[in-house]
């Protein structure tokens, strides 16, 4: 039971060998652990070893930099770069792309990992399989492992396909993939999450897990464990409870997409996951943010204390060279209760006329 309680490891070994088409040693090649950013903990602990190089995909959980860098590697960042978007034209978080040729020339002899965050927080991106293809081509090449959080796995909108990397040919053996009760159940205080691998792959986040574990109640584990049994046995039909939250959540998606804009702002519409990336550069000459540091940090601060409307400041996404990506940029998050996005939403329209 070191590992997980023995329901979960086993509901998750049975739901995964199906969507990836092989089968899961429940014993070998599933760890449970205390949320998925234990999973990433252990999972870079156990594999990057210092002055190893981890290519980070920017905008990036914040995570994937700070424990990259306490285990004493080197994140190598590379941006999701968006093309210039015209005005009126709607943009989608596939239009954040990475450059095929920029993403090559990260790679080298110290690179030990790259971290994929599909779908993606912040933008929402769901990557393609012709991306995932090329990321894949290049860890086969240069021998790297490729560490895939898909935490937002079941929060897929419309007519986008999550694939997960490890279903590739030649990634399963090279892959390390997290999950998280918290994101697909909607109960991120639990702090239940998980890894999946090859168990050679997972070796290293075997081990590190064992020393590094506190406690994560049994109880939990049971009562996920019977969600995913459940969603396991219908999964895609009328009764699955991650089709019911995918068609509200996108519900939800769209009001604050279409309430960003009529006040000026450019979102990002997100394939995935909980949040919205919008560009606010079209009415940043109309709100009172002179002064010092970034501009997307004084853009914040400002709908916070004026207007008491809460965003995030995404260039604590960004390494140290690539901060000004985000200059014009705010991210918000409507994973939240229709009352509190109407408030949101109501403050929106009052600055309407100001905008």
């Amino acid at each position: 039971q070191r590992l997980g309680h023995p329901r979960l490891v086993k509901a998750l070994a049975r739901m995964y060998s199906r969507l990836v088409g092989r089968e899961i040693d429940a014993e070998e090649e599933v760890v449970i652990t205390v949320g998925a950013q234990q999973a990433l903990y252990c999972a870079i602990f156990g594999m990057v070893n210092p002055g190893d190089e981890v290519i980070v995909i920017e905008p990036f959980f914040d995570g994937y930099e700070t424990i990259t860098q306490i285990a004493e590697g080197v994140p190598v960042y590379i941006p999701l770069r968006l093309p210039q978007a015209k005005d009126g034209k709607n943009v989608s978080s596939a239009d954040w792309v990475l450059d095929p040729k920029e993403l090559e020339s990260k790679f080298n002899e110290k690179t030990k990992m790259i971290v994929l965050n599909t779908p993606h927080n912040p933008t929402g991106k769901v990557f393609s399989r012709q991306e995932l293809e090329v990321i894949a081509n290049l860890c086969k090449k240069h021998d790297v492992i490729c560490l895939s959080d898909e935490v937002y796995e079941w929060l897929v909108f419309g007519g986008a396909e999550h694939v997960r990397i490890c279903t590739l040919p030649g990634m399963w053996e090279r892959t390390i993939t997290v999950g998280s009760a918290g994101k697909a159940f909607n109960i991120t205080g639990w702090k239940v999450g998980w890894a999946y691998g090859e168990r050679n792959v997972l070796r290293g986040t075997r081990l590190y897990h064992q020393s590094c574990r506190i406690t994560l109640s049994t109880l939990l584990q049971e009562a996920v464990a019977i969600g995913i049994e459940h969603e396991t046995d219908c999964i895609h039909e009328p009764t699955s409870y991650w089709k019911g939250l995918c068609t509200r959540l996108q519900e939800k998606r769209d009001r604050v997409c279409s309430s960003l804009s009529c006040i000026g702002m450019t979102p990002t519409v997100p394939q995935g996951g909980y949040f919205i990336m919008a560009d606010f550069s079209n009415i940043a000459s109309k709100a009172d943010i002179e002064g010092e540091g970034p501009k997307d940090e004084r853009f914040a601060m400002w709908l916070c204390r004026t207007k008491k409307l809460l965003g995030i400041p995404p260039s604590s996404f960004y390494g140290p060279a690539d901060k000004v990506l985000a200059q014009h940029l705010i991210r918000f998050c409507f994973m939240r209760e229709d009352s509190t996005l109407h408030q949101a939403i109501q403050i929106l329209n009052e600055l309407k006329p100001t905008m």
